[in-house]
């Protein structure tokens, strides 16, 4: 039979305080706005759920238009497509230089497997939109470094950490594309130094490109719409098409949405669905349960804004209107949503019920979410809110 050692506590050796395990999936910690509309030498910390309270002209709107900036960016898109307006974004008592030149600075830092990865752009409004510079660091390391070096070419000079028989490698890149969101196309990875590069510039973008930006506007979601649209979009005024298909895909998230509808609309609630009108459109209705239902058309602004604001909550990238790296398992990443003027229109009731889905979707792991509100007060949910004041 097998033969028992009794050890006295006191020679049991004092176990190790445990690891935190480092949460692999990428994700914005922090924005920075250096010099940004009316923000200088701000830096903001980015929760599970992040709320930015402030009055009128504080600057809420400015900080997720940088965030939203950041990430289109991320996913590749042009400078003059994602800032239309680049002068309106200069603060607003900045002076130009000897050269006439007056711009903007923005940056995040994104955590992951990789530990916080920095960003920092340098983006040039006047006299002609471009970006000046960009650096990417980790850990104290400068991974990339671009500088414009000649305003007559279209184009920055960019050094990326190579850590082989030469410590960087020097090549131009393009002066209206993120630097950072090109490297997998210009690095190699045949040195320990240049898959370093490639991991912190993977961490980067991952983070950058799951994120959706959401503003639902009730006057387009009352009226039907052609079926087929696939994803929904910013405004959700395609709400009756993604409902005919998320219907069927998830009992169980389609139970929870009806349970935040129930709690947001006046009025019994038995089921949300989809209704094909014969002539390629669909449409919304409330399912009252007496053999009633309402056509979207009938419902309140408020309550069309917290159905669509539910419906994002609980679906996902799949779902939702977002250049998600496809090459990334969805378990690899969570997406963030933002959501300027979150409780515009929304009773005490409906916003308690969309602040406690979101803490309820960020626990766990799906959801990050970034809103902006004029008053933070009632916002209660312990550690997982962070609640930014910003001044007027």
């Amino acid at each position: 039979m097998p033969v028992r050692r009794l050890v006295s506590p006191s020679a049991l050796p004092t176990p190790a305080a445990p690891t935190p395990r480092r949460d692999p999936r990428p994700r914005v910690t922090e924005l920075r706005l250096s010099a940004y509309a009316r923000h200088r030498g701000a830096s903001f910390p980015l929760g599970q759920v992040t709320l930015f309270a402030g009055p009128s002209g504080s600057g809420k709107s400015a900080v997720l238009a940088a965030y939203e900036a950041l990430a289109r960016l991320g996913g590749g898109a042009a400078l003059d497509d994602v800032f239309p307006d680049p002068v309106a974004l200069v603060p607003e008592r900045a002076r130009p230089d000897a050269q006439r030149r007056r711009g903007f600075r923005i940056g995040c830092t994104a955590d992951g497997a990789e530990g916080p990865v920095r960003l920092d752009v340098a983006v040039q409004a006047e006299p002609e939109l471009r970006i000046v510079g960009e650096r990417l660091t980790a850990g104290g390391l400068v991974l990339l470094e671009t500088a414009l070096r000649d305003p007559g070419r279209r184009a920055v000079q960019a050094a990326w950490h190579t850590a082989g028989s030469s410590p960087v490698t020097r090549a131009p890149l393009p002066d209206d594309r993120l630097g950072t969101a090109l490297l997998p196309l210009r690095v190699a990875g045949k040195t320990d130094g240049q898959r370093q590069v490639l991991a912190a510039a993977e961490q980067m973008v991952v983070a950058l490109r799951s994120v959706f930006a959401c503003d639902p506007r009730p006057e387009d979601m009352r009226t039907p719409v052609l079926t087929g649209s696939g994803r929904l979009l910013r405004g959700c005024g395609n709400l009756a098409d993604v409902l005919w298909r998320t219907r069927t895909e998830c009992g169980r998230r389609h139970a929870q949405l009806v349970d935040a509808v129930r709690t947001g609309c006046a009025g019994p609630v038995a089921d949300l669905l989809a209704e094909p009108l014969g002539d390629g459109t669909v449409r919304a209705l409330l399912d009252r349960g007496d053999g009633h239902r309402s056509e979207l058309a009938r419902l309140g602004d408020g309550e069309l804004r917290h159905l669509a604001l539910a419906l994002v909550l609980f679906t996902g990238p799949g779902v939702l209107e977002v250049d998600a790296p496809g090459e990334v398992p969805d378990a690899m990443r969570s997406l963030t949503v933002l959501a300027d003027g979150f409780d515009r229109c929304l009773d005490p009731r409906q916003r308690t019920e969309l602040l406690r889905t979101a803490v309820l979707m960020g626990e766990r792991g799906h959801i990050r979410f970034v809103g902006a509100l004029s008053d933070a007060s009632w916002a209660v949910g312990g550690g997982a809110i962070t609640v930014v004041h910003l001044d007027g």
